[in-house]
């Protein structure tokens, strides 16, 4: 099975008496050549079009006209970022990896880069709808876009930092005249760093952001059933729908992979277990990979501005 999930996290072999023998599933490996490529390539242009269209709605039409505009524009981007990196995904689901090292390495931490980027982007949205609804917090245009600037800019940076062992310990391969696109952690701390980024992404990525973000909303929401702003409910309610969307794709994966952390103590180490966790880590993974061109339906069947905009971009 090739992808950031078998490679990064493998469970793909069963200890007998301390002899490791394969334990692979021939029904997954049909999945991963067969499903994946046609799937993927239906997400790559989904979300190509999608994404680019959201980029041009909001440079265009609404001018950037605030904070929310600006980490809006930063989630589209840092969907095509991940958009352009399936071609590589595609293939490798079906061939060994060929792209040699350095794309290796690029590969991967776009992976984590996305991830990690787009749980930051709509914390920051969740608190300005808090910030704005909640304190009434307001400020000149070019002082707000501004702000949203300084922000994202630091906010990649911080993105790039914690994603920086995926470009650092990711690399070529060879076994048995095999290439794969994998992880090379040390030897003598291998399960050291695995459990390291596991632990990372369920934290940093899942369970921090979900912490903010529900505070932020509670408050919210209970706002909102005693406002009359309806601009505001509006835009609340939107960035509701993408958080909402964002933990329901991505959190199956990082829950599945702190399961395989802790396998034996939740399961009996067999290989029929281990095949199962291997599906369930591929499946989830797949469904996260699809929430790359999720945010634009989003946009298309909750707001009537970004449908008109579309129009308006299509027929002039």
């Amino acid at each position: 099975m090739n992808g950031i999930t078998d490679e990064a996290f493998p469970i793909t072999e069963f200890d007998y008496d301390g002899a490791v023998t394969p334990c692979h599933s021939v029904g997954l490996q049909t999945f991963v050549s067969n499903v994946l490529p046609a799937f993927y390539s239906l997400v790559f242009i989904f979300g190509l079009v999608g994404n680019v269209l959201v980029v041009l709605v909001l440079i265009k039409y609404k001018k950037i006209k605030g904070m929310t505009d600006i980490y809006l524009l930063n989630l589209a981007i840092s969907d095509l970022l991940f958009i352009f990196s399936l071609p590589f995904r595609i293939y490798y689901s079906i061939h060994d990896w060929i792209f040699g090292d350095t794309i290796c390495k690029i590969y991967a931490g776009i992976f984590f880069l996305c991830f990690y980027s787009k749980s930051f982007f709509i914390v920051l949205l969740t608190i300005d709808r808090y910030l704005d609804i909640i304190y009434s917090a307001s400020a000149l245009k070019s002082q707000t876009i501004r702000y949203g600037i300084i922000t994202s800019i630091h906010t990649w940076g911080l993105a790039i930092l914690v994603s920086s062992p995926g470009f650092i310990f990711w690399g070529l391969q060879v076994e048995n005249y095999k290439k794969s696109c994998t992880y090379n952690f040390p030897h003598e701390n291998h399960f050291a760093w695995n459990k390291f980024f596991i632990l990372k992404m369920f934290f940093i990525g899942l369970i921090f952001p979900m912490m903010i973000m529900t505070f932020c909303y509670i408050r919210i929401l209970n706002a909102l059933l005693k406002s009359r702003n309806a601009k505001k409910n509006k835009t609340a309610w939107l960035i509701f729908i993408i958080m909402v969307t964002y933990f329901l794709f991505w959190a199956p994966n990082n829950i599945f992979y702190l399961l395989q952390l802790f396998h034996t103590s939740f399961f009996a180490d067999s290989c029929d277990n281990l095949k199962r966790m291997n599906a369930a880590l591929q499946l989830t993974e797949t469904v996260a990979v699809a929430h790359c061109c999720i945010n634009p339906l989003i946009y298309a069947f909750a707001s009537k501005k970004f449908k008109k905009y579309v129009i308006s971009f299509f027929h002039p």
